[in-house]
């Protein structure tokens, strides 16, 4: 049986344009891969396939070799699949407490309770904070509370859409360093980044989207050396 999250020949777009074409992708267990690429190139699109928020116009999506393609994305969080989208969308009048359990909705009162200390461990600082307000908080602690809401699913593969968008470099180091513990505790993770050098850190693979398109693949240090990513993304510099 394939082990992981596939795409397989997808294609997928909106109002009829493709944005991404003929893209094979495995996010395996236990492993990050990076889902690298310029404004435009189609790494959300990708990621909204993957949670079944958006279906391909063809190809197919499959769990650990079954096709779940036409699976509902409520469905595909209680198959262990969880996004944390770009721009976090907590909801700011709650408190961190209740977006957290908000994240494991599909999960019975129990285990929700069992899942919340887990939390917590992976993010320390929002102990402090789990009775005030998600909207009063610092970017960096609106992001931890957006993964630590995914995870409240317990997934089996955690889906993070530019989970450093807009935050001092201290905490992109800190919600890195969290992707690649949770990788290495068994979860699939797909990281979208446009930070090429800090997602390579700590990524096994890395795939870059170009115009909608898989321009290279291969181990996370073979990329970084690649004179296409080199020249494109890191200012020809390693």
């Amino acid at each position: 049986m394939d082990k992981g999250l596939q795409l397989r020949s997808v294609h997928a777009g909106y109002d009829g344009a493709h944005v991404v074409k003929d893209i094979a992708l495995t996010v395996t267990p236990g492993a990050v891969t990076c889902l690298l690429g310029a404004n435009g190139a189609g790494k959300s699109t990708l990621a909204r396939v993957f949670a079944g928020l958006l279906a391909p116009t063809s190809g197919l999506v499959a769990l650990d070799g079954r096709d779940i393609t036409t699976l509902s994305a409520h469905a595909r969080v209680r198959a262990g699949i969880s996004l944390v989208p770009e721009g976090r969308l907590l909801f700011g009048d709650l408190s961190v407490r209740d977006n957290l359990l908000l994240g494991g909705y599909t999960r019975s009162a129990a285990e929700r309770r069992h899942e919340l200390p887990g939390v917590q461990a992976t993010f320390p600082e929002l102990t402090q904070l789990m009775d005030q307000p998600a909207g009063t908080l610092s970017g960096g602690e609106q992001q931890m509370v957006a993964v630590g809401r995914a995870l409240m699913a317990s997934p089996r593969f955690l889906l993070l859409d530019e989970p450093s968008l807009g935050l001092a470099p201290i905490l992109v180091r800190a919600i890195l360093a969290a992707a690649r513990r949770l990788a290495d505790q068994g979860v699939g993770v797909l990281l979208i980044e446009q930070n090429v050098t800090a997602s390579l850190e700590v990524g096994d693979t890395a795939v870059v989207l170009e115009q909608g398109r898989a321009l290279l693949f291969g181990r996370a240090d073979d990329v970084r050396h690649d004179p296409r990513v080199v020249a494109a993304y890191l200012g020809g510099v390693v």
